[in-house]
């Protein structure tokens, strides 16, 4: 009897999103990881080298004989108390209320985190604004059997950013259950901090609305054009740790420079970090052991500030010279811009055809620069198309070195003034 293979029909075809789109149309024209002709001027990844003043890099682990087993699907317990003191550490010194292992969850990136999250939602209604991280597009198309997106506008002249007293508002309007924001922002570098962040949780808890919080970049902070003298974190203002409706999820691959260890956390009441353990078990099975092993070394106070410091040195000097570059160049960045390593720059100005996204990009590969169009923020989940009103944006990433940065930059000068 002939055994008949089923048609390729039966699996569905997915596009490429976001960066993964934008550097597979590079590799097209020669682009591959760490080649010294191109400059990554879209890559979502930071610099992973030494910096000057900063800490040793990792190059090498022991793997104990026990991290062959498999581990517990919340992750190892030591790694969970080394990162809920390091939170206490960092943000809750002066609190009552303490994180302990149980208020952490361990997975292999920040996606799978995101995804073991929405995993556990119910039939609810979640509040999103743009521009945002396009991988929340693809992620929530998964889940619209139980979760409705909803839409937040935004305005420009807020660096698209929903403020405390117009987010309370919406809560009540959209008759919202949760939020999911990043905070800071990718792709428009903006963030909340403070009273308004404060104001936030104060609010998230009086009207019964869930935060999920991605704050992955909550160490690149900026003042004046300066390094910040601290992060950034959510955590700094929950009053109770297992009963303040608030989920943060982070990781190594931006804060820590180490985006190849496909290492994140989520920090949040235990009985909810509970239920993301048993939906690891069916999702994914838990992280890697050894690499949680690994990790715990990157948690010491004095090589998280030491690296830290470095961090904010470095990454402040990039931000300043992409930032008036492109302004010289005629393009338009918003003022409080003060995070992440990413600058979100309005091109409507340039001339034709650079005004337009998807032709600045196409233009600028053919100089070996890479950059990411701007529609790919205007995430709408449910629907098959991305938002339009982005389509005279372009993020720019000052994650590469400097040198090569200034290359990439000198190149879009080149192409601008080309068309002038």
């Amino acid at each position: 009897m002939e055994l008949k293979m089923k048609p390729e029909s039966v699996f569905n075809e997915l596009a490429d999103i976001g960066v993964i789109w934008v550097i597979d149309e590079a590799a097209k024209l020669g682009f591959y990881n760490g080649n010294p002709e191109w400059a990554n001027l879209g890559q979502g990844e930071p610099e992973v080298g030494k910096l000057a003043g900063g800490a040793e890099r990792i190059e090498g682990f022991t793997i104990e004989p026990n991290d062959d087993r498999y581990g517990p699907t919340n992750g190892i317990e030591v790694l969970r108390k080394t990162i809920a003191d390091h939170y206490n550490r960092l943000y809750r010194k002066d609190k009552t209320s303490k994180y302990t292992a149980n208020n952490v969850s361990i997975a292999m990136g920040g996606r799978l985190a995101l995804t073991r999250i929405f995993a556990i939602l119910g039939k609810i209604r979640l509040g999103y604004k743009t521009p945002e991280y396009p991988a929340y597009h693809d992620m929530l198309n998964y889940q619209l059997d139980r979760i409705t997106p909803v839409y937040l506008p935004s305005k420009k002249e807020n660096n698209h950013s929903i403020s405390s007293a117009k987010f309370v508002e919406a809560i009540k309007e959209y008759d919202l259950d949760a939020f999911l924001f990043s905070n800071p922002c990718n792709p428009t570098g903006h963030v909340l901090k403070g009273e308004e962040l404060k104001a936030y949780l104060k609010i998230a808890k009086e009207e019964n609305c869930t935060l999920i919080i991605d704050e992955f970049y909550s160490h690149f902070i900026y003042e004046n054009g300066n390094p910040a003298s601290e992060a950034v974190s959510s955590a700094a203002f929950i009053e109770d740790v297992n009963t303040d409706p608030v989920l943060i999820v982070d990781g190594l691959t931006k804060s820590f420079r180490y985006p190849g260890w496909r290492l994140a956390w989520i920090l949040g009441p235990s009985a909810v970090i509970e239920n993301l353990g048993r939906a690891a078990s069916a999702i994914d099975g838990g992280p890697s052991v050894p690499i949680q092993r690994a990790t715990l070394q990157l948690f010491e106070p004095e090589y998280v500030d030491t690296d830290t410091k470095a961090l904010r040195e470095v990454f402040s000097r990039k931000h300043n010279i992409m930032l008036n570059t492109l302004r010289k160049n005629g393009m338009s960045c918003s003022a409080d811009a003060n995070s992440t390593f990413y600058i979100w720059a309005d091109i409507s100005k340039l001339p034709s055809p650079l005004n337009d996204s998807i032709s600045f990009f196409k233009e600028a590969l053919k100089h070996k620069v890479i950059t990411v169009p701007g529609y790919m923020f205007g995430i709408h989940p449910g629907q098959e198309k991305k938002r339009p009103e982005f389509n005279q944006y372009i993020r720019f990433s000052f994650g590469p070195t400097e040198e090569n940065m200034k290359m990439g930059l000198a190149r879009i000068s080149e192409l601008i003034k080309s068309y002038s």
